[in-house]
């Protein structure tokens, strides 16, 4: 595998001075939040989430988009909401995550979505099961300028593939990651930086090694493995790894889990980064699936407004005060969760 030292350049190449002084202007209230309880950024985040759908293909067991299981509506982003966010926020906009829940490439402009990213000189990163990657859709990935490619890959076979990745096809995510490849040396391009996901589960732990090999064979840049997260962990799951290194929780002595997190009363995430949903709605972290902090809707109010507003406020100054008593930060296992070798 390639050593992703070029990534990591062209990551800094995005690089601006308000941007940089942004950055700063985040790490510093961060580290003085943590010393001193105060709850508001001195910036704006750094790092934004747009969801382009919640709509997906595959009924993966641990996911909302997979189990049809959200209260909060399914869509389609709009396009003039996402031009409005990143038209505020570009500036100080360091790296966009075109992910949230749902298959992006299900979105009928997602490339538009990337080329206007590019345009504003954003660092760009998607997350895909990859059935949608076709030549067509192979060539406008590499044309669009995105800079990173997630692809899910959580089983070597089918059979172990297809344990977790319910209704997927191997053969399809093989022959998208070919695809994305063969354009990426037909247009001369080192874009996107392609990574494989693996979603470490007790089904497929046994393939770790076999998925290495696999990602080298195709000339793929870099594998992610991934812990999984369970909503009900705590009788135990068939999902739960036996490798601990690979596992987001703990088997305790009278046979329950619990999460290795100790959940301290900080969180990065609060200050460097948001979510914003396909309708709009800003939540504050990724682990809010179903959107039920919503911090306000974009079609009322700027991002900035949000930003800095009170139930933002609110929630940060809760966050300080009792973390493990916010629902979506009970399961939350930040710091703990991806390996990459």
């Amino acid at each position: 595998m390639n050593f992703n030292f070029q990534d990591g350049l062209n990551f800094l190449s995005k690089c601006t001075p308000a941007r940089a002084l942004n950055a700063l202007k985040i790490l510093s209230s961060y580290y003085i939040s943590r010393t001193t309880g105060y709850s508001r950024p001195w910036g704006l985040p750094v790092s934004l989430s747009i969801e382009p759908t919640t709509s997906c293909n595959l009924r993966c067991p641990e996911c909302p988009s997979g189990l049809r299981s959200f209260t909060r509506p399914t869509g389609m982003l709009d396009l003039d909401l996402y031009k409005n966010v990143l038209d505020e926020l570009h500036q100080v906009l360091w790296y966009l995550i075109l992910y949230f829940q749902g298959e992006p490439y299900l979105h009928p402009q997602f490339f538009e979505l990337i080329k206007i990213a590019t345009s504003k000189n954003i660092y760009t990163a998607t997350s895909t099961n990859a059935h949608y990657l076709n030549s067509d859709n192979a060539r406008k990935t590499v044309e669009s300028g995105l800079d990173r490619l997630i692809i899910s890959l959580d089983g070597t076979t089918q059979e172990t593939y297809q344990s977790y990745r319910i209704g997927g096809k191997l053969d399809k995510v093989i022959s998208g990651t070919k695809e994305v490849i063969a354009w990426k040396k037909k247009l001369g391009s080192s874009k996107p930086h392609l990574i494989f996901q693996f979603l470490v589960v007790k089904p497929n732990e046994h393939q770790i090694s076999e998925v290495k090999v696999l990602a080298d064979s195709l000339g793929v840049d870099e594998v992610a493995f991934k812990t999984a997260q369970i909503y009900n962990y705590r009788q135990g799951s068939s999902l739960i790894p036996e490798n601990d290194k690979y596992s987001r929780y703990r088997k305790n002595d009278d046979g329950t889990y619990s999460i290795k997190n100790k959940l301290l009363n900080h969180c990065w995430k609060m200050w460097h980064s948001s979510v914003v949903t396909w309708n709009g709605q800003v939540v504050p972290c990724c682990f809010d699936k179903d959107a039920s902090h919503t911090m306000g809707n974009l079609g009322s109010q700027s991002f900035e407004q949000l930003w800095f507003g009170k139930p933002y406020t609110k929630f940060r100054s809760q966050l300080i005060q009792a973390r493990s008593q916010i629902d979506i930060c009970s399961n939350c296992t930040e710091g703990t969760k991806v390996w990459v070798d």
